[in-house]
């Protein structure tokens, strides 16, 4: 598969049907590498633009197509190369799973999702700031192919891209957040991964929140499960996490007017660090997601 070194970061990742065309490609690839090439080149110089009211509407469509219960993904994949995304075929290397990828035009900076669509989309992982948060994006990546019919959502550019403009947890303008909103319009639940320094909240491995919305049983559920690993765990709920509740995250207020459940998980860089601490928050997120 050809790369590339600029900001844009995949936009769908089909796995198990193709996008717009009729026959996948069997080129195997490992999607890790893809994304760590594409999150490397990342940086807050990098560009950003917040799509115009016209790209807006026509990714509300596609995506609305990607997430109906009878999907129409071959229009979806029309519609998305309409505003500029680039698609590739292959099979993931990891999984064995094929895929479809959508790419941004290089000077758009915007987000991305990876789609499993061998059973109807249930949840999505979201990655609002990969580069600056560490590992968020292998965590994720590592969530999506552990949860079946799951949705990975990634930002294309850096948090302070654009002056903070691509800082997309506090951009309801951005592309990041349309896909969101179309999500939480069909109430399907979020999850939300960040990341946080451990001076930040000393003696704490996770904290755990809904952002501005009330608390639900997904986040019950994730608290329970990390604490289960002996992790020391901040539940938003019950006590104050020093401005590690998501309280202005945009995406969660999206989801809160639509009566959806969202969950905003801030880890420390300890656990974001290795395999093996990203494995244990993998595992027990994928045991409470799972109920």
């Amino acid at each position: 598969m050809r790369r590339r070194s600029t900001a844009g970061l995949l936009i769908a990742v089909v796995a198990g049907l193709a996008v717009g065309c009729s026959e996948p490609a069997e080129e195997r690839v490992d999607l890790d590498e893809v994304i760590d090439a594409q999150v490397a080149s990342l940086s807050p110089e990098g560009p950003y633009r917040d799509p115009k009211k016209a790209e807006r509407e026509t990714a509300r469509e596609a995506v609305g197509l990607l997430l109906a219960a009878s999907p129409d993904r071959d229009r979806a994949g029309q519609l998305l190369e309409e505003i500029g995304y680039r698609v590739t075929h292959g099979v993931d290397a990891v999984d064995g799973r094929q895929y479809v990828m959508f790419t941004a035009a290089d000077d758009t900076g915007w987000a991305g999702m990876i789609v499993d669509p061998s059973a109807r989309i249930g949840s999505v992982v979201e990655v609002p700031h990969p580069s600056f948060d560490r590992n968020t994006d292998k965590l994720g990546m590592s969530l999506y192919r552990t949860l079946p019919g799951s949705m990975l959502l990634i930002a294309g550019a850096h948090r302070q891209a654009a002056g903070g403009a691509g800082d997309v947890a506090h951009n309801d303008r951005s592309m990041f957040q349309v896909i969101s909103e179309q999500v939480a319009e069909r109430g399907v639940p979020q999850l939300q991964l960040h990341g946080f320094a451990e001076r930040s909240l000393p003696g704490a491995d996770a904290v755990v929140s809904t952002g501005s919305g009330p608390h639900n049983e997904y986040a019950v559920r994730v608290a329970r499960e990390l604490k289960a690993e002996q992790l020391q765990v901040c539940r938003a709920w019950v006590s104050r996490c020093v401005g590690l509740e998501g309280t202005t995250n945009v995406q969660s207020s999206a989801a809160s007017e639509h009566d959806a459940e969202f969950v905003h998980l801030e880890l420390s860089w300890s656990l974001r660090r290795d395999q093996a601490g990203r494995d244990q928050v993998r595992d027990a997120v994928a045991t409470a997601w799972k109920g």
